[in-house]
């Protein structure tokens, strides 16, 4: 929004601003914030930045050296509208009490994975799209404890409240699959989402377009444009907090996880990308495959060969591997193919050209901290062009077929993505040297990751026992 600090304190004197809120992403890929009152704020703040404690932050500095300084960054300023205080929101950077850039700052790695497209020798940078997948629910009760293990979420649209005692029940329950861009009075999230997206452009994100998706109980997809890999990543944490916050206005709430619920289509976040020089795709041929070059295809051929290590860091959660599957929408098998949605890299259709030829990676979800997912991403695919990794070379395809109505065994003939997270932390932990190249992800932040996720994460998971296994072996 601003160039510099000076502009922005002339916006916050200009406009009455009365809260600067200062925002950090924690590693696994939740927002922090501190708020400073904008009468006495210093220009120090912005020039050497201003102590906070980081030992709450998972991942990062433990209690006994908790102390760190963060600075703002004016261009990621937006006017925040949900508070009622006039409140100028900003996204910081992090470093070390002693000035240095903290190695483990999302943004940090995102801005050291940018600089190694030069670092490879590529005349370019790189321009990211991510697809934004979500369930709105009218309410959502969980938890767990010594006794009890629970979840149970509603929506007043969802199909098994076709019979809801409403007063009164006009009827038009959405069915629980085939969903897409359904119409009003079908699609009953239609101002929410145009709320959400008015917000998210007011912020300096501007927006394609919003619709439902597939998923019957209330999912919706909204799409902004491309935008370089550091600006993209903070755009996912501003839709994320706008779609969050502007839903909480209408009595709503929202969720990212990838499976939500059995039996409906899951949440991805898809990542449209390719490499540009003066406004041309790096990635177009005429005459290649889906008018895709040498280059794009050694891209995507790092993509696919590195993607067991990289779901470790796209796919994070536990909750990850519950979307993937035959007929979801979200395959499991490792090809590329051009206009294929049953595919896991897609080279879209509409899209071959040598202004904006690009690949599409389907199978990150919302979970991810963006900026360690597009980082991760990014050092893959440059990876590929590194080491001229040919896809076709390494069994990827292309694969022009329709893989949901393969039969097993054909389906067994292909590459296939991890179906869990211990998996995919595994396959990190053994091969990670296209992460570390150019020092983008130093190894104390793999180890650091894979740490966070099996003691955090996975152990205390494993010891629970599933509601489902009550109904299993409870009374056996």
């Amino acid at each position: 929004m601003f160039k510099n600090h000076e502009e922005l304190m002339k916006f916050v004197r200009d406009n009455e601003i009365e809260m600067l809120d200062l925002k950090a992403m924690d590693m696994i890929g939740r927002w922090r914030h501190m708020t400073y009152s904008t009468r006495h704020i210093k220009e120090s703040v912005f020039t050497q930045g201003t102590g906070i404690s980081m030992s709450p932050y998972p991942g990062y500095r433990a209690i006994e050296q908790g102390d760190m300084l963060v600075k703002p960054d004016p261009s990621t300023a937006f006017v925040d509208p949900f508070c009622e205080a006039k409140t100028l929101a900003v996204i910081c950077d992090i470093f070390t009490p002693d000035g240095e850039p903290y190695v483990r700052d999302p943004r940090r790695i995102a801005r050291k994975a940018e600089e190694t497209i030069k670092a490879v020798g590529i005349d370019g940078r790189s321009l990211w799209l991510p697809e934004m997948e979500f369930y709105v629910f009218t309410e959502a009760k969980y938890g767990s404890k010594l006794n009890k293990a629970f979840y149970e979420v509603d929506a007043s649209w969802a199909s098994w409240n076709v019979d809801a005692d409403e007063d009164p029940n006009l009827g038009i329950k959405l069915p629980t699959l085939g969903n897409g861009q359904a119409d009003a009075p079908r699609d009953r999230l239609y101002n929410l989402r145009s709320d959400m997206v008015k917000r998210i452009e007011n912020a300096g994100y501007p927006v394609k377009y919003h619709h439902h998706e597939l998923g019957g109980p209330g999912q919706c997809e909204i799409e902004p444009y491309f935008n370089t890999l550091l600006k993209a990543a903070d755009s996912v944490a501003v839709m994320k907090y706008m779609i969050a916050n502007t839903a909480r206005e209408y009595g709503c709430v929202t969720t990212f996880m990838p499976k939500p619920l059995d039996g409906v289509p899951g949440s991805g976040m898809h990542f449209h990308q390719y490499l540009e020089n003066n406004g041309k795709s790096l990635f177009y041929a005429a005459d290649g495959y889906a008018k895709l070059n040498e280059m794009g295809h050694r891209y995507l051929g790092g993509l696919l060969k590195h993607t067991s290590p990289l779901m470790a860091i796209t796919n994070p959660g536990t909750n990850s591997y519950r979307r993937f599957g035959v007929g979801m929408a979200a395959p499991m098998s490792l090809f590329f193919a051009s206009s294929n949605r049953s595919s896991a890299l897609r080279i879209p259709g509409y899209a071959q050209n040598e202004i904006e030829q690009r690949v599409e990676y389907r199978l990150p979800d919302g979970l991810c901290n963006p900026y360690l997912a597009m980082a991760a991403q990014l050092m893959a695919g440059l990876d590929g062009i590194k080491n001229k990794i040919d896809p076709t070379a390494e069994g990827f395809g292309p694969f022009d077929i329709n893989n949901y109505a393969q039969s097993d065994a054909e389906r067994a003939k292909l590459h296939t993505a991890p179906s869990s997270l211990e998996q995919a932390l595994a396959a990190l932990e053994s091969s990670n040297d296209f992460l570390t190249f150019n020092d983008v992800f130093p190894m104390e932040v793999i180890e650091t990751w894979i740490k966070l996720k099996r003691e955090t994460e996975l152990q205390p998971l494993g010891f629970r026992p599933h509601p489902y296994e009550y109904e299993l072996y409870f009374d056996l």
